[in-house]
């Protein structure tokens, strides 16, 4: 079997607000649990109509108590946009009030766009830091001796039981997490070109370490699922119309599905698009189940994170149950 775990963005959908997208999320996380996913993250982006993940920590509270025993987490958070300490203590809360249920994936873009960078009031060269302000969050949430305790300490935060995991759409963050000796996830589902190269570097660089002994990997993936592959070709349109608004510069809200043929796209953006989705499964269970095989036998990953960006909520639940079985 493999293990499935699932990505949600808080899509908000035309005429619709994020109160309605965060009472989706509620649905979509129970549904997940019922259904055995391992675990349940959501995205930081900045400055998109259609995600309301924004205040992630904040999401995950929410999602977590609404839940009982499913892993909530961050996938992740974009740590340059930031204080380490401040992260620490955010997540120190959370595992504080769902223990051992919380996880941390931390990200080194800023997960929106160079104004809306600045407007979050943070220094964008930390980009360039990435790994320093990863050892300064580590440090924060390490166990503390209580004998010398340090002049600055998380409270909540330090020796927090949060796995703390890297991601990435290049080889920079496979390579930082093999140095490091932490969980690694790629995020195929819309950057897959790396997709195996990095794997490749991240298992063959891994160190051991006192929160990893052996590499973990993860990597996302889009999964459609319906009960026919015509029916899930359909309902994947508004996957591509989602990438297709991102290469042309817009922000739109999540859009219903329409006929492939009423797709408006020049050949150049069929192809940029193509090319950015390739990393998809969609179609019907015996479908999801070739192809989810063939990717992970390809990837070599102990888990699958799944996107599922499917308009209406009933179809998304159903995908995810479909999913779910052909994974077994």
């Amino acid at each position: 079997m493999t293990k499935l775990s699932f990505l949600d963005l808080a899509s908000v959908r035309i005429n619709e607000t994020p109160t309605d997208s965060f009472q989706q999320s509620k649905q979509l996380v129970q549904q997940a649990e019922k259904l055995g996913y391992h675990r349940y993250w959501v995205a930081e982006h900045h400055n998109m109509q259609g995600v309301a993940s924004s205040a992630t920590s904040v999401l995950i509270g929410y999602l977590a108590g609404h839940t009982s025993t499913i892993r909530v987490g961050a996938g992740g958070i974009m740590l340059p946009n930031h204080a380490p300490y401040i992260i620490a203590e955010q997540f120190g809360t959370l595992d504080a009030m769902y223990p051992g249920r919380i996880d941390l994936g931390l990200g080194r873009a800023p997960g929106t766009d160079m104004m809306t960078a600045r407007a979050l009031r943070r220094d964008h060269q930390g980009a360039d830091d990435f790994p320093e302000l990863v050892n300064e969050l580590l440090h924060y949430m390490s166990p503390v001796d209580e004998e010398r305790l340090p002049a600055v300490m998380a409270v909540p935060g330090a020796d927090a039981n949060v796995p703390v995991w890297l991601l990435g759409s290049s080889t920079y963050s496979a390579r930082l997490a093999a140095q490091l000796g932490l969980p690694f996830a790629f995020a195929s589902h819309f950057a897959p070109d790396q997709l195996m190269q990095a794997l490749e570097l991240y298992h063959r660089n891994f160190r051991p370490s006192s929160y990893l002994q052996e590499p973990y990997a993860m990597a996302a993936v889009n999964i459609v699922a319906a009960e026919t592959d015509e029916e899930a070709e359909g309902l994947s349109t508004t996957l591509i119309q989602q990438f297709l608004s991102i290469i042309r510069g817009h922000k739109h809200k999540m859009r219903p599905p329409v006929a492939m043929e009423e797709l408006d796209w020049s050949m150049s953006e069929q192809m940029m698009v193509e090319r950015t989705v390739s990393a998809r499964i969609v179609g019907s269970e015996a479908t999801v189940r070739e192809q989810l095989q063939a990717f992970v036998e390809k990837t070599r990953v102990q888990e699958v994170m799944v996107s599922t960006p499917i308009y209406d909520v009933q179809k998304r639940l159903k995908s995810m149950e479909i999913a779910m079985r052909a994974s077994k």
